[in-house]
């Protein structure tokens, strides 16, 4: 049976704008590996109503889960939740569960539950609540989307709530071997080798060190003797050349 796929929408003018670097779809397609999902496609798209409704419904239709990132937090322009709840075609509010955890996390710190933090209390209408232990305000999930902040720290702690809930496949097994020459050098024997080893993918990604152009050679599979195998006729093929 195939793995489960996902994809991951990163929601954010900041991001698009190069003043904040991405790093949440970096850690999440680790985690994807290592539980067996596979990761099929990363989009990110602006803080706008139409543009985050139209890719929500789109990602969910093609994937087994939709992973978001950004845009829930207590400002103007955190607007994924309303946007989720037109792409369901639900209500979203103030939902007591949300607003009664956050009610007692700012009472115990001595913070003001303001109406911007009550913002991040709404949520669709046929959700759940995804645990956030970092900060309270919730994530949540409707259908096959999961809907979690942008704060890095938040997102992980997020993450580690709702993949234990998930159904995944066989974790995606890798070895890599770095050789010494460039990837033109490489090509013709290495196409022959992903040839013959169907059950892995086999790619190769450039670098250049000291002036010196090499290559690191990677395998990926589920299956760990098909990926020993290959990587076998890899070092077979390009011998004395590693590092």
């Amino acid at each position: 049976m195939p793995n489960p796929t996902a994809a991951i929408l990163v929601i954010g003018d900041e991001i698009l704008s190069g003043r904040t670097r991405e790093g949440n779809a970096y850690l999440l397609a680790g985690e994807f590996t290592r539980a067996g999902i596979d990761l099929r496609e990363i989009r990110v798209i602006p803080d706008d109503h139409d543009s985050i409704v139209a890719a929500v419904n789109a990602l969910r239709g093609a994937y087994d889960h939709l992973f978001t990132s950004g845009g829930i937090g207590p400002t103007h322009d955190d607007i994924t939740a309303d946007a989720v709840a037109a792409a369901f075609g639900v209500p979203i509010g103030v939902r007591e569960d949300a607003r009664a955890l956050m009610a007692a996390h700012y009472e115990k710190r001595g913070v003001e539950f303001n109406a911007a933090r009550q913002r991040m209390a709404r949520i669709p209408e046929g959700a759940t609540l995804i645990d956030n232990p970092v900060s309270i305000a919730p994530g949540f999930t409707i259908g096959n989307v999961h809907v979690m902040a942008g704060v890095p720290i938040v997102f992980q702690a997020m993450v580690a709530s709702v993949l234990p809930r998930l159904t995944g496949g066989q974790p995606l097994l890798s070895q890599a071997l770095r050789v010494m020459r460039p990837e033109g050098e490489v090509a013709e024997p290495l196409a022959a080798i992903a040839e013959a080893h169907p059950g892995v993918t086999v790619g190769s990604y450039p670098f250049l060190q000291d002036g010196a152009y090499g290559t690191n050679l990677v395998v990926r599979g589920p299956v760990a003797a098909e990926v020993d195998a290959a990587m076998a006729a890899i070092a077979a093929a390009f011998p004395g050349r590693t590092e």
